[in-house]
This record gives structure tokens, C-alpha cells and sequence, in this order.
């Protein structure tokens, strides 16, 4: 007797290809066998491999109708209906509906040779079919927690999206600086598209590790388009500068031809209450008082990375700036180099002085 697939996955005969898809991610997450690793290895495997292939048949209309008069064997090539139903010729059908470079292959019919058998079906990698199905660029979910969202134009911070790695072929999300130029379109297509990331001036000064949530719209197995929700790990390292852009290929929206956008996020600087950036440099604002700017003054200021810095003159020439070099923002393409601080006097000058206050100040300065 040939396999029940519908019993494999939980479903009746009468389940919609939702129901199916449903059934099938709940079981493809529990049972993948690098998460069943402490029991039976092999058993493990082919629990796998059975469950992606009542998937791969179920989820589409040509298989599922001919395993529904042909039972497993008859499906695979025996050309023996399950219970009585016609054998001969049945038209040609795709393969795995993602299809695409994922490896899955597939299976023909031909009315062709002694009586008129068809050539049967071969299931597909089960890795394929799982890593299709989830559209996985990177980790299998089912991993680390603390997460934060995404939503283009909003801010970080909310639930967790659980994604883990996992060997076999998947790999760790991770962005790399764009390099100049874009991916040729193609008929009209929209292959770049370009989100803001506004980020702090300290995360660009220390760097950071950003977990964005998006929004990505992608075929499913019948061909329509649905929504899904991927974790991309934007790193920010330290010195990065407004409008560097990171890039990650193929992870947006899939589009016509069935080719993926790429999402690239372009890092703009938020305004910061004491300092502000100038290229490789900082600056930041010490106010004296009349009398200081005079008499001279020795106070300190607490940079961007905490460090207490000593300001003093004994004779100051008023408003102007004093320089630190080496301790500004970090020098990306150097590292270990930082620009300079640039410290700018302002003074506070009296609102108002009484003529005796000017009679004094003009003997004081004849």
C-alpha cells in the first residue's frame, strides 16, 4: 500500500491548499531534523522527506488529481490506478510549483511506449521545498528571540521574530555596503528600491547591529501573491556616515519575472542634543560668561563616548574654538584613526550695562 500523504499531513481529502499550506508549515518547522537531532537520525530524515513530498503533491491541482485515481504507486510510475481508475495518457504537468533555481525537479507524462504508461513522478530535495515554501535567504525560523520591527518610516523595537541558523546550504542575514550602480530593470521592472534608516550618532560613533522587520510580498504555491515577514540584520559600523547605503539582494518584493527586488537602506544621522557631526569631526558648543572669557576659565566637557575632557585658558581671546585631535568620530575606512573635536566658545554677553558699568569698563581698557 502506497502512502497516505493526507494522513502525513494531517488534512482530509476535502482541505483547501491554505489548509494544506497550513498544515505543512506547522509540521515543516516542528520536524526538520536539525531540530529532531537527539532520537533516530535516519527516521528523522525520512519523516522529513515524506512530509515535503505529501506537500509538493498536494499543493498542486495535477499532482493531487492524479494521486487521488492513482494512489502513490500509480502516481510514481507504476501506471496502476489506486482503485480502478483509468490508466493511459494524462497531460503533461509543471513540476513544483516555486519551480525557479532552487533544484526542485520534476515529473512528465507521455502517452508514448508500450501501452501507453506515463514516465511517473520523482519527488524533489525536501530541503528545496522547504527552503522555497519559506522563501529562506538566510536562517530557518525557529531561533533567537529579541528581535525588533521595522516599518519603513517608523522605529524600532517591538516583538520577536524567531529565526535561527541552520546548516544545509542556509546562511545568517547580514547587509553589505551598496556598492555605485544600480541592477539593470528589466521590462520596467523596479529592481532597487530604498528605504531611510535614521540612526543615532552615538550607534554610528560605537556601531550597531540594527534587527529590521519587513514586509515582503511573494508567490505562493498557487501562484498568488501573499505577504510574509523577514528579519534583515542591518550592521552599522562605527564611522558610517549619512547616506552610506547597505544592500541586501533579493530580498524584496518578488516581481513579474520572477526575479527578487533588493532592498537597500540608506542611513541618515539624528539630530543629536550636544554635538554635531561635520565629516569626519565633531563639534560641540562651551558657553563662557563675560567675566570668564576676561579672566580666563577651566571647565570640562563629557564626550560622545564618555571620556571627560579639560577646557581651560588663562587669557581667552573671547569667542572662538579650541581643537582635539583624535577625538571625533570614527574613520570607517581607517580604523583605529578618529577626526577631531572641535570645542566652540560662544560667550554671554550682558544684556545691558549701566552707565556706571560702562565708566569703569572704558578705564579699565584705556
Amino acid at each position: 500500500m502506497g502512502k497516505d500523504y493526507y494522513k502525513i499531513l494531517g488534512v482530509s481529502k476535502s482541505s483547501t491548499v491554505d489548509e494544506i499550506k497550513r498544515a505543512y508549515k506547522k509540521l515543516a518547522l516542528k520536524h526538520h531534523p536539525d531540530r529532531n537531532q537527539s532520537g533516530n537520525a535516519d527516521q528523522a530524515k525520512k519523516n522529513f522527506q515524506d512530509l515535503n513530498e505529501a506537500f509538493e503533491v498536494l499543493s498542486d491541482k495535477q499532482k493531487r488529481d492524479l494521486y487521488d485515481q492513482l494512489g502513490e504507486e500509480g502516481l510514481k510510475g507504476g501506471g496502476v490506478p489506486a482503485q480502478g481508475g483509468a490508466s493511459g495518457g494524462f497531460p503533461g504537468a509543471g513540476g513544483f510549483p516555486f519551480g525557479g533555481s532552487g533544484g526542485a525537479r520534476t515529473f512528465t507524462f507521455s502517452t508514448g511506449g508500450p501501452g501507453g504508461g506515463f514516465a511517473g513522478f520523482t519527488p524533489s530535495d525536501p530541503n528545496d521545498i522547504f527552503s522555497q515554501f519559506f522563501n529562506l535567504g538566510g536562517g530557518m525560523p525557529g531561533g533567537r528571540k529579541d528581535q525588533s520591527k521595522f516599518s519603513f518610516g517608523g522605529d524600532e523595537d517591538e516583538e520577536d521574530f524567531p529565526m535561527g541558523g541552520m546548516p544545509g546550504g542556509f546562511h545568517q542575514f547580514g547587509g553589505q555596503p551598496a556598492r555605485p550602480g544600480k541592477r539593470r530593470a528589466e521590462n520596467g521592472e523596479k529592481h532597487e528600491i530604498v528605504k531611510n534608516l535614521p540612526v543615532s550618532l552615538e550607534d554610528l560613533f560605537f556601531g550597531a547591529t540594527k534587527r529590521l522587520k519587513i514586509t515582503r510580498r511573494i508567490r505562493d504555491v498557487s501562484g498568488a501573491t501573499m505577504q510574509t515577514e523577514k528579519i534583515l540584520e542591518v550592521t552599522i559600523k562605527p564611522g558610517y556616515k549619512a547616506g552610506t547605503k547597505i544592500k541586501f539582494q533579493s530580498e524584496g518584493d518578488e516581481l513579474p519575472s520572477g526575479s527578487f527586488q533588493d532592498i537597500v537602506f540608506q542611513i541618515s544621522e539624528k539630530d543629536h542634543p550636544r554635538f554635531r557631526r561635520e565629516g569626519d569631526n565633531l563639534r560641540t558648543t562651551l558657553e563662557l560668561t563675560f567675566v570668564e572669557s576676561l579672566c580666563g576659565f577651566s571647565k570640562t566637557v563629557t564626550n560622545i563616548d564618555g571620556k571627560v575632557i579639560s577646557v581651560s585658558a588663562v587669557n581667552p581671546r573671547g569667542p572662538g574654538e579650541i581643537k582635539y585631535p583624535g577625538q571625533g568620530m570614527p574613520i570607517s575606512k581607517r580604523p583605529g584613526d578618529r577626526g577631531n573635536l572641535n570645542v566652540e566658545i560662544k560667550v554671554q554677553y550682558p544684556s545691558s550695562l549701566t552707565s556706571l558699568q560702562k565708566n569703569e569698563i572704558k578705564k579699565i581698557f584705556k
